[in-house]
């Protein structure tokens, strides 16, 4: 989905000015108004600050909005019955769509009597303390799912791999022996003759005709072999060079019972940091995402009493273009209020004229007359996949 949040002069009519914008606008776009408060407006030097300010704060709560929506969308890929990802990006209990739609400034969380640098400075403080929880959140989640995807390796993988307890038997093993031990060695299957031609040749004291394929899958077959506890080590180390993979394994009768309880157990935890993750996900992506959209009323604000001066006096709207006609409706615009009077519109008349006229401007208005997307009205996009297909 994309929106424009933009504002232009109201001429002291607030509502003739609007309904003039959605009329022009109404066959290739959605107009809504865009309900931005009067706020205490300080100085203009400290405005033109807040404005550069108000642009980084924007990109980051962009960001910050983006990997929720991920969280989501991932956490729902991983289990189906949640549904669609669009039923849980909510803000304010609305599809996002209609609470940009129908925005209204939150009094309540964000007063109007207090500056617009508390305001911004709230806004900000509240976006990184959840950016800072989700990822605590996120970390914890991903290593509880690394280490059930660990263990469920070790139940599913090949021999090479897979845990032995419950294939290795008592009887397969020299016990209590203070001399002999017995290991267990997975050999790939193109791969058995070299492995009973060798095996008892890599180290001395290698007990002769000890080997014994215990199991066997589609890759490799597991070899036991008795030796001395003194060569132990060489023959790893040369059973390797031959690349026979020496699995380190220890019997113990309650293993298999320990290993079923550690499975059990680690997925239960995944699930349960599963289930608080997307609870906060889903919570904290309305949290965001409202606090976007007061970030882009704030940018209204600041860059239309920049741009048009004071008083404030000018009618903002949010326009959701039809597809394929969002070049018509800038069109239509710039067609409507590409000569707006003062300094922005000279200057935006010379960079369409390609005219090199020598009237001074504001650094700051320069700086965005030389933007490429320069509109000489205040103008911004936002733009957010909410498919996350």
């Amino acid at each position: 989905m994309k929106y424009l949040f933009v504002s232009v002069p109201a001429l002291g009519n607030k509502q003739n000015t609007f309904l003039n914008i959605r009329g022009k606008l109404s066959e290739y776009a959605l107009t809504y108004a865009f309900n931005v408060p009067d706020f205490k407006i300080g100085t203009l030097d400290a405005l033109v600050l807040l404005s550069d300010d108000l642009a980084k704060y924007d990109t980051s709560f962009e960001q910050s909005v983006n990997k929720l929506a991920d969280i989501l969308a991932n956490l729902i890929k991983t289990d189906s019955t949640n549904g669609h990802v669009r039923e849980y990006m909510l803000a304010n209990d609305k599809p996002v769509e209609e609470y940009i739609s129908t925005f209204q400034w939150n009094t309540m969380k964000y007063r109007t009597d207090r500056s617009l640098q508390e305001i911004t400075t709230t806004l900000n403080q509240e976006v990184t303390s959840i950016d800072n929880v989700m990822k605590t959140k996120l970390n914890s989640y991903t290593q509880s799912k690394n280490n059930l995807q660990g263990l469920q390796r070790k139940e599913t993988g090949n021999l090479s791999v897979k845990n032995l307890n419950g294939i290795v038997r008592k009887e397969n093993c020299v016990l209590n022996s203070e001399y002999l031990t017995t290991l267990f060695v997975a050999v790939p299957r193109p791969a058995y003759k070299q492995w009973l031609n060798k095996y008892e040749t890599l180290t001395s004291m290698v007990v002769p005709r000890s080997s014994v394929k215990i199991a066997e899958d589609d890759e490799y077959g597991l070899f036991s072999v008795t030796l001395f506890q003194r060569v132990l080590d060489e023959f790893t180390h040369k059973a390797r060079e031959e690349r026979f993979i020496v699995r380190e394994f220890k019997y113990d009768e309650d293993a298999l019972q320990s290993q079923k309880r550690e499975l059990t157990e680690a997925e239960a935890t995944e699930k349960e940091q599963q289930l608080e993750l997307f609870r906060l996900a889903r919570t904290n992506f309305g949290e965001v995402f409202a606090s976007w959209i007061h970030l882009k009323a704030l940018r209204v604000f600041v860059e239309s009493v920049l741009r048009y001066g004071l008083p404030p006096d000018f009618t903002a709207v949010t326009i959701a273009a039809k597809p394929k006609y969002e070049d018509k409706v800038d069109g239509l615009l710039v067609s409507q209020y590409g000569r707006l009077g003062g300094v922005h519109g000279q200057a935006f008349s010379k960079k369409s004229n390609d005219d090199s006229g020598h009237e001074e401007i504001l650094d700051h208005d320069l700086q965005t007359v030389n933007d490429s997307s320069y509109r000489p009205y205040v103008q911004f996009h936002l733009e957010f996949d909410s498919e996350r297909a």
